[in-house]
């Protein structure tokens, strides 16, 4: 098989590839923020309030929420990229340059998964899409009586 034919395979389901990803890395992301609010998952539950980490847990759930069903998807996408980012850079880089040195690993590849989406969207089996999908199936054909 051609590089040219497989690549052309592959394009096809670029789509429902991306949105596996999407929802994974939305769920992946509120469990991290369920885990900070509520103490479950095996961690102690931050105090309300407690700056920067039980905000930071919003951020999570609620985006991590909204990016596992793909409804404003870009907007959740950039938010969490940049707390991610900002969790990076304030809690992790005093420790070492690299993820592996200062525990950041996390951090780094959730705010370059974020990104991407950011830019790509939220591919295929959103719930925005699904609805859109689902009302076309039961719209009457034009001339049909409702």
């Amino acid at each position: 098989m051609s590089t040219d034919r497989l690549s052309d395979r592959l394009a096809g389901h670029q789509p429902l590839v991306l949105g596996l990803f999407r929802i994974v890395l939305g769920l992946l992301f509120a469990s991290e923020g369920a885990a900070t609010l509520f103490g479950v998952l095996g961690r102690k539950a931050s105090p309300t309030g407690d700056w920067p980490f039980w905000y930071a847990g919003v951020i999570e759930l609620v985006c991590g929420v909204l990016v596992l069903l793909g409804v404003a998807t870009r907007g959740a996408a950039f938010l969490s990229s940049g707390a991610m980012a900002f969790a990076y850079f304030t809690e992790h880089q005093q420790d070492g340059l690299f993820p592996l040195q200062n525990g950041g690993l996390a951090p780094a590849l959730f705010c370059w998964g974020f990104l991407l989406l950011v830019f790509f969207g939220p591919g295929s089996l959103n719930l925005p899409g699904l609805l859109r999908r689902g009302d076309a199936s039961s719209a009457p054909t034009p001339g049909q009586a409702r």
